[in-house]
């Protein structure tokens, strides 16, 4: 089985040292973040030594070498608080088409009388319609469903 140290080094300063380790010694953390905890100290390069292997730190906490690698890389690349939350901050918030008033004007859309030539508003022909008004600038036939099946 291949070990790296140097793939993702955990270098831990004395103020996260310190934190972690009173984290893992308080009653109220979370199993995860005491896992992550286990995972970053026994990781660190600390005083010039080197830490343990993915291997026998997976071995130690009998969780896979892929979730010790996982653990790591979000330290590296992000922070302490990106290893402990366990994703990412999004570079683009998700942005919602509709607000409360689009929503609220979808429904009364979607309640009144269908358009001459159809039998029944369509997902696409809502999302047709909602533009046209100018409700909002673009909105999908999916965001249409969605919001729909959500409210009804």
């Amino acid at each position: 089985m291949k070990t790296s140290h140097s793939r993702y080094p955990v270098r831990l300063s004395q103020e996260q040292r310190r934190w972690l380790e009173m984290m893992m010694h308080t009653s109220t953390t979370p199993a995860k973040h005491y896992v992550v905890a286990r995972v970053l100290l026994m990781s660190d390069q600390w005083q010039g030594k080197p830490g343990h292997t993915d291997g026998q730190i997976a071995e130690a906490l009998s969780i896979s070498r892929r979730t010790v690698i996982r653990v790591k890389q979000r330290f590296v690349q992000g922070s302490l608080e990106v290893a402990l939350t366990g994703s990412f901050p999004r570079e683009h918030p998700e942005r919602r088409c509709l607000d409360g008033k689009g929503e609220a004007q979808l429904i009364a859309l979607a309640c009144s009388k269908a358009p001459d030539g159809h039998q029944r508003w369509t997902v696409r022909l809502l999302a047709d319609r909602m533009a046209q008004l100018e409700y909002v600038e673009h909105i999908g036939p999916e965001t249409v469903r969605t919001t729909l099946k959500k409210t009804s």
